[in-house]
């Protein structure tokens, strides 16, 4: 039978008196305990047993718990270990028959009871060690958010994020130390929020208001063009609409972009679901800064951007689950290196506008086989004083998905 040496112990702002019976004794039973300063100081003064603050990078400190495999070890940490907490980043390199995990209330479950929201709809971030845009992406009218703040800073940081939006009118609750004897709120709106001094330890709670006038984002593919900064090199909002069907995402799943141009696909394909991932390769530098700026606005900032030609660049990269190519088609060896990247199982799809492009994907289908569709998009537009149709330029698509069994 295996031993479970490691405890995660989840604990509130009411500290040791606050932990259920099993939480206590796993304490007390502990050889060494684990912790940030706030959680250690809650120990008796007297604890004379070894105690570990987390160093950073936090790397070091997962490989000395590792380097103590059998020793009764405890960590303390901050509500439910399992949310946004330091039990993920353990549980992914310690078997869980190793282990014993007892929450607290999360920050989240506790603020919802202050503010009387439904957890189920709400939509939860947290913006500790993460780039603030990400807030970007969760922002829609009438969402209620609860965000996990970095420090004293955040609030601010997310008050200007929602007025730059149009979101000013968002009502903004400050939840500081929440549990805690000295637990303060403190409620305002993005626009008027002003310099106030905000303990480091706190949650953001926001009901998303937007302007009037303003358009909100779809959460959905098929964002306005007008979303994105961008030299020409655009998938137009209706192909791309299409072109996120067909790919397809999944949670988790990560996509290849090559010829990503403004960023657009790989951006929408982010935006699906905060688990997506995907890799935006483009050779043209100045295309380079407009990805990033795109995924920065809306609010995908993990975005990986690589830039260099293909196929020589997507050598070495992980396996994707998806690839997208929006430009470079005709370039040599192209398709078989993307072919026996891809997974199995993998969607691969490209778009073409010219005869050269067809010729190469017909000749890609005529080894794999997949799926032909012309892409013909119309928009009205002022002909004098009338309004007439005009024809956007055709796109071909092609998809081929990589038989499960290919070697």
């Amino acid at each position: 039978m295996i031993r479970k040496w490691l405890s995660i112990v989840g604990i509130g702002e009411d500290g040791l008196q606050g932990l259920s019976a099993i939480a206590r004794a796993l304490v007390d039973q502990a050889e060494v305990i684990i912790g940030g300063d706030r959680h250690l100081a809650m120990l008796p003064p007297d604890d004379q047993r070894e105690k570990i603050v987390w160093a950073s990078p936090i790397s070091t400190s997962i490989a000395e718990i590792i380097h103590r495999r059998g020793q009764l070890i405890c960590v303390l940490a901050s509500g439910d270990p399992m949310f946004y907490g330091i039990g993920v980043t353990l549980t992914r390199q310690i078997p869980i028959a190793e282990i014993t995990i007892i929450p607290a209330p999360s920050t989240f479950s506790l603020a919802c009871a202050k503010l009387g929201w439904s957890l189920t709809e709400v939509e939860t971030l947290s913006l500790c060690g993460r780039p603030a845009s990400l807030l970007q992406s969760y922002i829609y009218p009438g969402a209620k958010l609860l965000i996990l703040s970095a420090g004293k800073d955040t609030p601010a940081i997310a008050a200007e994020i929602l007025t730059k939006r149009g979101y000013g009118d968002s009502k903004i609750t400050i939840l500081e130390r929440i549990g805690n004897i000295h637990e303060r709120i403190i409620e305002s709106t993005a626009a008027s929020w002003s310099a106030i001094k905000i303990a480091p330890l706190n949650a953001i709670a926001v009901n998303c208001i937007v302007d009037s006038g303003v358009e909100p984002l779809p959460r959905i593919p098929g964002l306005p063009d007008n979303a994105y900064h961008h030299d020409g090199q655009l998938t137009k909002r209706e192909v791309r609409a299409v072109t996120l069907s067909t790919l397809a995402p999944n949670p988790g799943e990560l996509l290849w972009d090559v010829g990503a141009g403004c960023g657009s696909i790989s951006i929408e394909w982010m935006r699906t679901h905060p688990r997506c991932r995907a890799i935006a390769i483009e050779q043209n530098a100045a295309r380079i800064n407009y990805i990033a700026n795109n995924a920065a606005s809306l609010g995908t900032p993990n975005l990986q951007i690589i830039t260099g030609k293909s196929p020589q660049i997507l050598k070495d990269l992980p396996t994707p689950n998806a690839i997208f190519i929006g430009g470079g088609v005709t370039a040599e060896k192209l398709f078989d290196i993307c072919w026996q990247a891809l997974s199995p199982g993998g969607r691969l799809v490209a778009n073409v506008v010219t005869i050269e492009g067809e010729q190469t994907l017909f000749q890609w289908y005529e080894k794999v086989g997949g799926n032909f569709t012309r892409i013909a998009i119309q928009r009205v537009e002022p002909i004098g004083k009338f309004l007439g149709w005009k024809a956007m330029a055709p796109v071909t698509q092609w998809v081929a998905i990589k038989p499960k069994n290919f070697k």
